[in-house]
């Protein structure tokens, strides 16, 4: 019990910290967090409507990518911010109390906490100043943020330890994650393509759970080719590579060898 209560105020700690280092710092602090994903969802409405008159679901182009764009966000910044936990926190894992499995943990419970009140934000925003009254299935768009969250803990606990161990592994991952906006299902619905790119694109998890989002929004979505169960199989997998592989360089990470 004693052990669980030292790692829950550490744990504290490490997420006052972040806050502090990551937002108190910059202009606008947690403003900032909003005003990106609104400037790429209104940046994507202002595109997608000088070529055409209606969205691919609905009737509005702002909700429409709000529905893409919100899980890949969730997605992104979790990987993105986890990936760069051993680095911000090198000087603390010296300490024999701070674990890098509480550091984790903090910049997930953070990014997770800023990516929620984001979204909520931008939605209310949306549905408030379009006038929609169509019904939504929040305990549903719950499950699939949360889905896009845990799948981007998986792929940026691996990455902690593999951009440490491989500079070049960090520059090909990024070349090759480059176009994930692209080829997500973001502003396009994944069973309007052509086959085979149909089937090729439902290989990539993030399609899945984007998905997963959008079907929350609008009941007459019928999101074919649709599977949960990939998409949270392959977050889980991911997990738990991260955290073998973490587990096996433990000692170097603390010695700071990696």
């Amino acid at each position: 019990m004693d052990l669980i209560k030292q790692h829950l105020r550490v744990t504290a700690a490490l997420i006052v910290r972040e806050m502090s280092t990551r937002y108190g710092s910059k202009p606008g602090g947690y403003l900032w967090a909003v005003f990106d994903p609104v400037a790429h969802v209104a940046m994507l409405t202002i595109i997608f409507q000088a070529f055409a008159h209606m969205p691919p679901l609905g009737l509005s182009f702002p909700l429409f990518f709000a529905s893409g764009y919100l899980p890949y966000t969730f997605y992104q910044r979790m990987s993105s911010f986890m990936a760069g936990t051993m680095r911000a926190n090198k000087a603390l894992l010296s300490y024999p109390v701070v674990s890098p499995f509480d550091a984790i943990v903090s910049r997930f419970i953070l990014q997770l906490m800023t990516d929620v009140l984001v979204a909520i934000l931008i939605l209310f925003l949306i549905i408030e100043l379009s006038g929609i009254s169509q019904p939504i299935n929040y305990a549903g768009m719950v499950e699939a943020a949360g889905a896009a969250a845990v799948l981007g803990l998986g792929i940026g606990t691996v990455n902690i330890v593999m951009f440490a161990r491989a500079a070049l592994y960090e520059q090909i991952f990024g070349i090759l994650t480059r176009p994930l906006f692209m080829i997500s299902g973001v502003f396009l619905l994944p069973e309007n393509l052509p086959e085979p790119y149909r089937d090729i694109i439902l290989y990539n998890p993030l399609v899945h759970i984007i998905m997963w989002f959008r079907s929350t929004i609008y009941p007459e979505y019928r999101a074919e080719g649709l599977d949960k169960g990939y998409a949270l199989e392959f977050a889980l997998a991911c997990i738990a590579l991260g955290l073998a592989l973490l587990t096996i360089s433990m000692r170097e990470i603390r010695e700071d060898r990696v």
